[in-house]
């Protein structure tokens, strides 16, 4: 059973992400999408988030991927989410004929909302590390009583940070048409890297399950921007620091 602080700061994360986003401005392109279109793929990142965020837990539950219970039962993680959203989107746009670039839009309200969301997480006493004596380690109520790395809050202190990074790129026009993917694959090695505080078992050669998924996000993604490079144009608007001056 999930703590109440934990869906009280989920239901704070998605009115940051929403009241983030509002506040932005859309790119040219993004504006000429049209707006059920527009809906329809924040449909498809929600849906293809959710569905990716369980997908480690219903493949590893004894009941099977197919029990309803297992689908319904308590355990996402944001790795496997954020990639799920990713192909959610690129799917929906390859459905709809959309060649716009969306992701700059995405990506600073999901950081904003990944850094208040991961405090769920803290409250709820999951997703910690393993047993440290750095005065900052907290007991998490397990039978043990060790002090534990707050994982939760370094990782809300990594979307922080990125979101700070990601606004200073939106102010002056720096990696347009990458910010998302800037933002992803930065996280796959912050991921990565923080695995080696996580209680999380090894599965193949030494690496955990996350830090291959991690592993993925950073090559895939890498891979498209590589891709997607010869057809990034010039700069069409001038950056937001000059428009706001």
């Amino acid at each position: 059973m999930s703590h109440p602080a934990y869906t009280a700061f989920m239901f704070l994360a998605l009115v940051v992400f929403l009241l983030v986003r509002a506040m932005m401005p859309r790119p040219a392109q993004l504006q000429r999408v049209p707006v059920l279109h527009r809906v329809m793929l924040g449909m498809a990142a929600f849906v293809g988030g959710a569905f990716g965020a369980k997908l480690p837990f219903v493949f590893g539950a004894p009941t099977g991927a197919f029990s309803r219970f297992t689908w319904m039962a308590d355990g996402k993680t944001i790795t496997t989410g954020l990639m799920g959203a990713y192909v959610g989107v690129e799917l929906a746009k390859l459905l709809l004929g959309i060649r716009a670039r969306t992701g700059d839009s995405f990506a600073l309200p999901l950081a904003c909302a990944l850094a208040v969301g991961r405090w769920g997480c803290f409250f709820n006493g999951c997703c910690y590390g393993v047993p440290t004596d750095l005065p900052w380690g907290c007991d998490f109520g397990l039978e043990d009583g060790l002090r534990r790395h707050p994982t939760q809050a370094y990782e809300s202190l990594f979307h922080l940070t990125m979101a700070v990074v990601l606004w200073f790129c939106l102010r002056y026009r720096l990696f347009v048409n990458n910010q998302l993917k800037l933002y992803l694959i930065s996280y796959g090695v912050y991921r990565f890297l923080t695995e080696l505080i996580r209680p999380e078992p090894v599965v193949l050669a030494g690496l955990t399950f996350y830090q291959w998924a991690s592993v993925v996000i950073v090559a895939g993604l890498s891979v498209q921007w590589w891709f997607d490079r010869p057809r990034v144009g010039a700069i069409a608007e001038p950056p937001l620091a000059q428009r706001t001056s």
